[in-house]
């Protein structure tokens, strides 16, 4: 150990990309294991999952997409992601314009939905990831920030090497998995930049960004009212709210990542409904009443002995615009779904409208009557 530098190792490279490089020779090509602080322990793990499923880092990389079918299906399944994070994603690219980095939204199963951002498509490395319905699962291109984010469900920063495939140490990206109001892993937020500088700041940014779509999947709920929460002391009105949806009745429909860390006995993936009385110790009517105060926040005790302050939100405005017109939430999310897929689709066959309208299934008149033109 060395008094100066309590983190020097002996047998550790100096240089970041030099640690990287006989990381990867020790673990991948000779077996060992490593010494303490070569790369992230999520790196680690990851490259042995991908050693696991056979994978080998000199094999090159398709960047493989979806099926038309299942493409379609999983865009139809995501509506409410893409809409959620659709303005993050433009604040996001605004904010990464020029550092040669662009974002990726994709799906639970690591399919990309969306990209937004400063994308060279005439670059494969940048255009081939970025379609829409490109597979960037663990299984399917190895250890990036996109497979590791949702494998180990924490944000991640990975650098050039630190990438499982020798085809893929082009990149650097940050990545932070998504949650839905339910605690369900939904998909992840991806900022990658292609033979970039390393920028490990961005870990910071897109997990900011990712606690903003957080919140918006959960203001986008049906409920009755949607309570605010923070400690005593702390402003209301930032992301460090926690978020609660609470349906007429008082049982809680939807929860933000920081609520479910303020608030104990909310419930897991697949459990029953829990009543907000479950986990405050008052009754629910006078949170409703609350709300006809706007700006007034209360005080809630949690069955633990701590309290919250909170700030209750009436959306029975919102509620009743969407009764009295139940299907044109539904359809307009389709209309957008279908919109996108045109978009990329066009977009990825360089406006060859031919062989968009292939991709997609459909016949060039068809397509063209969407993009409401006239056959040439």
């Amino acid at each position: 150990m060395n008094a100066a530098n309590p983190s020097f190792h002996p047998n550790l490279p100096v240089s970041r990309l030099a640690r990287i490089s006989q990381a990867r020779q020790t673990l991948i090509h000779d077996g060992q294991s490593l010494a303490p602080g070569w790369v992230a322990p999520w790196v680690e793990r990851s490259w042995q999952r991908c050693l696991g499923l056979g994978l080998q880092p000199q094999t090159s990389v398709s960047f493989a997409q979806v099926s038309a079918p299942l493409l379609r299906a999983t865009l139809e399944a995501n509506h409410g992601l893409i809409s959620a994070a659709q303005p993050m994603l433009q604040s996001l690219g605004r904010a990464i314009v020029n550092t040669r980095y662009f974002a990726i939204l994709t799906n639970a199963d690591g399919v990309v939905v969306d990209a937004c951002g400063a994308i060279d498509h005439t670059d494969p490395r940048a255009h081939l990831i970025t379609r829409v319905g490109t597979d960037l699962s663990e299984r399917s291109i190895g250890t990036t920030a996109i497979g590791t984010a949702l494998s180990e469900l924490q944000p991640v920063w990975l650098h050039r090497g630190e990438h499982f495939f020798t085809a893929t140490s082009v990149y650097s990206c940050a990545g932070a998995p998504l949650f839905g109001p339910d605690g369900t892993c939904v998909g992840m937020l991806d900022v990658t930049g292609v033979d970039a500088q390393e920028r490990p700041e961005l870990k910071h940014l897109v997990t900011q960004s990712a606690s903003k779509i957080e919140n918006a999947l959960v203001t986008a709920q049906a409920h009755a009212l949607l309570l605010r929460l923070n400690w005593p002391g702390n402003a209301f009105g930032s992301d460090a709210d926690g978020m609660l949806c609470l349906d007429s009745d008082g049982w809680i429909t939807g929860a933000n990542p920081v609520a479910r860390q303020m608030v104990p006995g909310l419930a897991a993936p697949g459990d029953a409904p829990v009543h907000v009385s479950e986990v405050f110790g008052t009754p629910f009517e006078p949170l409703f009443d609350a709300a006809k105060h706007p700006g007034k926040p209360i005080e809630l005790p949690l069955w633990s002995g701590l309290r919250l302050q909170a700030m209750a939100i009436t959306r029975a405005d919102e509620a009743q615009a969407l009764q009295g017109n139940p299907t044109m939430a539904p359809a307009r999310a389709l209309r957008e779904v279908e919109a996108i897929m045109i978009r990329k689709a066009v977009d990825e066959a360089r406006g060859n409208v031919g062989q968009a309208a292939r991709a997609l299934g459909i016949s060039r008149a068809t397509l063209y009557r969407k993009l409401g033109q006239k056959p040439a």
